[in-house]
């Protein structure tokens, strides 16, 4: 099995695969009295043939070391992970190479840390590393499939 050493998660390094959400840094707005920094616009959301929508998913936690067998994509729509906790979780990607997945990379979370995966982005599934593993997930609403699945013939093993 071919090892792949988790990272963590920067804006630099993820930026070929879509956003890193976080409120780091200086607000873009200072809103409600003066009360609340608004971190403004930080992700593409891109849907083909349909609408954003708000979905809660509660996944079961992974450990560590985690065989990695499979990504998934998306090809009509973006979408975002927010967690609802400030529980680290796994983030895998993997760039496409004439329509299969390359090599993938292994990035962990800080607490805070969310990320929206670009339309048509390998992706691992949802890997929480505690529990209750609640997210909400902001992605396309709409007719047809929107889902490709790929089969590594020999798995992957993410390691800390």
């Amino acid at each position: 099995m071919t090892q792949i050493t988790l990272q963590p998660l920067t804006a630099g390094a993820f930026a070929p695969f879509g956003e890193v959400l976080e409120a780091q840094g200086d607000p873009d707005r200072i809103i409600n009295q003066g009360l609340c920094g608004r971190f403004h616009d930080r992700a593409t959301l891109d849907f083909v043939d349909g609408r954003a929508g708000i979905s809660l998913f509660r996944a079961e936690p992974r450990r560590l070391p985690l065989a990695l067998d499979m990504v998934e994509r998306h090809p009509d729509g973006s979408q975002a992970f927010l967690p609802m906790t400030q529980d680290p979780f796994l983030v895998v990607v993997a760039p496409d190479e004439d329509g299969r997945p390359g090599t993938p990379f292994a990035f962990v979370t800080a607490p805070g840390q969310g990320v929206n995966y670009h339309r048509g982005t390998w992706h691992g599934v949802l890997c929480p590393l505690a529990a209750p593993g609640l997210f909400a997930v902001v992605d396309r609403i709409g007719e047809g499939p929107n889902l490709e699945e790929y089969w590594f013939h020999t798995p992957y093993e993410v390691i800390a």
